[in-house]
């Protein structure tokens, strides 16, 4: 297959017009493990002093889950996956000869983001894991294809994953769902058009970057497949847990997903230090259990959450640990 095939994915349809690699089976067993993503090389990308998105950001994380006692009953995942000819299934040329260029160290970090998120989607799709968290960085959600960084964003990787578990996996309907205080505008744009992928994203719609106005609901075919909820500054857990059984669930009832991504984004998060939410660590736990009984009911529990944004070092790693802990239990 050529790169000119991966580019040329109709969205007008949810029928795949490329070849399948590889056939969903059975679903897996009930004893089958919470796989996790961490790799030395998400640490090289140094924005520099008193930037935010510093390598800390897992340093400190890290610290947190090996501490938990239970990190060994994770699986372990790894970002050595073959990545470059995914990239072009949401990226251009010129986005990414423009990063690999401009952002050289930081293109080298965010193409081993994209890999490992994909390898997230090999064991999920391949039944070695229940679900994943991927622990990476930078962040991708706001990744268009401006040639440039955005919102410390490079590369989109749970858009690119969305086309993998497509065009290898044949599961036509992904969910993303995007709970980052700041909307998710890159994957937005990629599927705005398309009635494949259901983008749910809950931000301050007056934060950066100034978009996910709730009135923008998808073009074309893909009118009503892009949800944008606008929470107010102080938003609580109630008011964003409702969010999700108010908006998403009938949605999802009515969509039918075939996997599920989460860009989650833990500057949300009450305290940090980019967002005015007030969502506690609980409140992540029942965020993460409404998208788990979503993943049972339609996709056989296949779920891949990946982190975004988050500035608050140990708040960040709280919600992670809480995140995790609920997608153990399956």
């Amino acid at each position: 297959m050529n790169r000119r095939q991966f580019i040329n994915y109709s969205t007008g349809t949810c029928l795949l017009s490329l070849p399948i690699f590889n056939l969903v089976v059975n679903a897996c067993e009930d004893e089958c493990p919470t796989g996790y993503l961490h790799d030395q090389i998400y640490l090289q990308y140094r924005p520099g002093p008193g930037h935010p998105e510093l390598p800390q950001r897992l340093k400190v994380l890290q610290r947190v889950m090996e501490s938990s006692g239970f990190i060994g009953q994770l699986y372990m995942l790894d970002a050595r996956l073959e990545t470059e000819p995914w990239i072009y299934t949401v990226h251009t040329r010129a986005h990414v000869s423009s990063i690999r260029q401009n952002y050289p160290q930081a293109h080298k970090v965010a193409f081993a983001v994209v890999s490992g998120v994909l390898s997230a989607v090999d064991a999920v799709c391949g039944h070695r894991i229940h679900n994943a968290f991927c622990a990476t960085r930078p962040p991708g959600h706001h990744a268009a294809n401006t040639g440039t960084e955005e919102g410390f964003c490079f590369y989109n990787s749970v858009a690119i994953a969305a086309r993998y578990a497509q065009q290898k996996y044949n599961l036509q309907k992904i969910l993303i769902v995007d709970w980052d205080y700041h909307h998710g505008n890159g994957t937005e744009s990629a599927f705005y058009s398309d009635p494949c992928v259901l983008f749910f994203s809950t931000h301050d719609f007056y934060a950066y970057p100034g978009t996910g106005d709730p009135a923008r609901t998808g073009a074309g075919a893909g009118e009503g497949y892009n949800i944008n909820v606008h929470l107010d500054c102080g938003a609580t857990d109630d008011d964003i847990i409702s969010a999700f059984n108010e908006k998403l669930i009938p949605a999802v009832k009515d969509f039918h997903p075939d996997l599920i991504l989460i860009s989650a984004g833990f500057d949300s998060r009450q305290d940090d230090l980019l967002g005015c939410f007030n969502i506690t660590d609980q409140g992540f736990t029942i965020l993460t259990q409404i998208v788990m009984s979503l993943a049972d009911e339609f996709c056989n529990g296949r779920l891949v959450s990946v982190l975004e944004g988050g500035y608050n070092l140990e708040g960040t790693a709280s919600a992670v640990l809480h995140h995790v802990k609920t997608l153990m239990v399956n």
